[in-house]
């Protein structure tokens, strides 16, 4: 809670407070972002092709994709099986024409960045409602069975323990408030490893917290994605949570990649685009800031990528040619001269992040602005994006326990979930 002010946007937290409190404090502000929701959006209708005998999913923040498409291919591997999901994941061809067999079907998403949602429309289903605004100007959520989404995080840098009546751009409360619009099954959302160590560990207690009082059982973790597959050292934390009165306990997967008992040997550059080497695409050009050489940017042929990240001028230099060589306290060069190095493409970063070759990305169609300008567009999207592959590990138990459970979440959908204001037909 909020109880005093000192100099420019500083806040206080609570010392103490109980469950009951904070609960309390939450609906409050809450109720209070519904209000402001209704008195910003215009009335209107929404027809979703929601399917009786799925699990109908809501993506908040979707940006192109990772996550919805990793929900998807899990789904498949609960009907299928992986090996066979990999076969039909193949070709554009082959996986479009098997996706509505997946127990997840997803009927709308919400973003605000431009060509990530043209990228989303690029690659997902048209009957997908898709809206290209602020998530704060959403005055209801359909209903559905499970909501996922990363929420961005811009006002926890100067975060406490007890901030959520701080008026500041706090997103994630606005995935609670679907969650209480909707009252789905389960819910996933994932976040930078940052938030963990925030506010000395109080924010994501707080986080926790706010989520449970909506009425989940939740579970958090900072996992690798290398642990799970993917080329890349990528820490991020994921929250599950799983609705009361469903009897389900989530458990994180375990790792399958890293050399241990049991698991198979980590993902390499090599074995991840060392085929793209002599016809990798299109690649953000130019020279290197002092910045970018303060700290080594490229891995070997034999090891997992830097995180990829959401710029083309930060992406991690390809594999080949000599190392970089540190000369002294935050300081690198390039043996050879820059010439002699360049940044991961579209194409290879795409490979990182495990989208299939056959997934398209949208530049935007504003042809007045540099390559490089359009290039990072789509650099963007996929550093923003979930990796595929990660998103679908996180989501298999859900897929799993839900394949053979499906009646029973169907039944439990008339009296657990609130009506939605928008329009909708059973298909």
């Amino acid at each position: 809670m909020k109880i005093a002010e000192r100099g420019r946007a500083k806040f206080r937290p609570l010392k103490e407070y109980d469950e009951k409190q904070v609960k309390n404090l939450l609906l409050d502000k809450i109720q209070q972002e519904q209000l402001s929701a209704q008195l910003l959006s215009k009335d209107y209708l929404e027809v979703f092709d929601r399917k009786t005998y799925k699990l109908n999913l809501v993506s908040l923040f979707s940006g192109c994709g990772g996550l919805d498409l990793g929900f998807e291919l899990a789904g498949l591997d609960a009907i299928f099986g992986r090996e066979k999901t990999n076969e039909l994941l193949e070709t554009r061809d082959g996986f479009l024409n098997s996706r509505h067999e997946s127990i997840f079907h997803t009927i709308y998403s919400i973003d605000m960045f431009k060509e990530a949602n043209q990228s989303y429309r690029l690659n997902f289903p048209e009957t997908i409602v898709q809206h290209e605004k602020d998530i704060r100007k959403i005055k209801d959520f359909p209903n559905c069975d499970i909501v996922l989404g990363g929420f961005p995080c811009p006002g926890f840098s100067e975060a406490g323990p007890r901030l959520i009546d701080d008026e500041r751009n706090f997103l994630y409360i606005h995935f609670i408030r679907a969650l209480l619009n909707t009252k789905p099954s389960f819910f996933i959302a994932e976040n930078v490893k940052g938030m963990l160590t925030l506010g000395k560990g109080e924010v994501i207690k707080q986080i926790i917290q706010d989520f449970e009082s909506a009425g989940y059982k939740v579970k958090y973790k900072l996992v690798n994605a290398r642990d799970y597959g993917i080329p890349q050292i990528r820490e991020r934390v994921f929250i599950v949570g799983v609705r009361e009165d469903i009897d389900f306990d989530y458990q994180f997967p375990a790792p399958t990649h890293g050399g241990g008992k049991g698991e198979q040997p980590f993902v390499t550059l090599h074995d991840a685009i060392r085929d793209l080497e002599t016809n990798p695409g299109e690649c953000y050009e130019g020279s290197f800031s002092p910045i970018y050489l303060s700290r080594n940017r490229k891995k070997t042929w034999g090891e997992q990528s830097f995180t990829i990240q959401a710029s083309g001028r930060q992406a991690p230099l390809h594999p080949s040619g000599e190392a970089m060589k540190k000369t002294g306290p935050d300081q690198w060069v390039l043996p050879g001269g820059e010439s002699m190095h360049r940044r991961l493409s579209v194409k290879e970063i795409a490979r990182i992040q495990t989208f299939p070759d056959w997934f398209l990305f949208s530049e935007g169609n504003n042809l007045s602005i540099s390559k490089n300008g359009r290039l990072d567009k789509i650099y963007k999207q996929i550093g923003n994006a979930v990796p595929v592959e990660l998103a679908r590990s996180i989501a298999s138990p859900i897929a799993q326990w839900s394949a053979k459970n499906l009646d029973k979440i169907i039944n439990n959908r008339s009296t657990s979930q609130q009506l939605s204001l928008f329009d909708e037909i059973e298909i």
